[in-house]
């Protein structure tokens, strides 16, 4: 997505949620400054990286933290298992928890560090790439847990710096889902991307329960993250299949 393409959507964004794009910037200029000091270290402790040190296919498997997730790993696990050359998987935040307990790391994780960080190190310390997100309220998650982790590509909703990226995308989903599109998937597979009124632990680590309502700003997230997904249909030459709606 073309950044004057976004920042429109940004705008309405920042209206109706009541965000604040000055603390938004001041995120991301944090990452950006912690990134840029990284950036040369060594190879064998990569801190920061560059979009083309990411993995890609024409393939990639997106999986978002929504209520089928577990039913569409385990639809896709013999397949992944079968053929772990023919997918690169991406996981948004909290869904690399269901993942990692099917014994499936991801290649890149996208997140803003409120999913289960515990997991989410694992997987990095296993391999993942980590495409961090900067915004307003994930200031101190930065300051607390950038330096326990690799492989870090940078990200923000407000306007690109030296080492933090806008690909497009509000939510972690459906900014998983313009990564793939950035990366150059002619396919993509949605999983646990339900888009509805229902939100799981993955997406939670909090909740008591399992699966939950969704409150009325996650409700709001989610109608974005659908609209988002839907302007990629129209704008992008890529297939895209969502389990979720099969």
């Amino acid at each position: 997505m073309e950044i004057e393409t976004w920042m429109k959507w940004y705008k309405e964004i920042l209206q109706n949620f009541g965000f604040e794009k000055e603390d938004d910037e001041k995120s991301a200029e944090y990452l950006n400054d912690y990134l840029k000091n990284k950036f040369n270290s060594s190879a064998e402790n990569k801190k920061a990286i560059s979009l083309s040190d990411l993995p890609t296919s024409e393939n990639i498997i997106v999986f978002g933290a929504g209520p089928s997730l577990k039913k569409h790993i385990n639809k896709l696990k013999p397949e992944i298992s079968e053929n772990s050359d023919k997918f690169i998987l991406i996981s948004a935040d909290g869904a690399t928890t269901a993942l990692m307990e099917e014994n499936l790391v991801p290649h890149i994780i996208v997140t803003d560090l409120d999913g289960k960080l515990e997991d989410i190190l694992k997987a990095n310390t296993q391999g993942s790439f980590l495409v961090v997100h900067a915004h307003g309220n994930n200031l101190e998650f930065l300051k607390d847990n950038l330096n326990n982790l690799k492989n870090i590509l940078g990200t923000t909703q407000s306007y690109p710096l030296e080492y933090v990226h806008n690909f497009g995308g509000f939510t972690d989903g459906d900014r998983a889902m313009f990564l793939a599109v950035e990366l150059g998937a002619n396919n993509i597979i949605m999983a646990g991307m339900d888009f509805g009124e229902v939100v799981t632990k993955y997406s939670r680590p909090d909740m008591e329960n399992n699966i939950g309502p969704a409150d009325d700003i996650k409700k709001l997230k989610l109608n974005y993250a659908e609209k988002l997904v839907e302007w990629i249909k129209k704008n992008y030459d890529v297939s895209i299949y969502n389990l979720a709606k099969k």
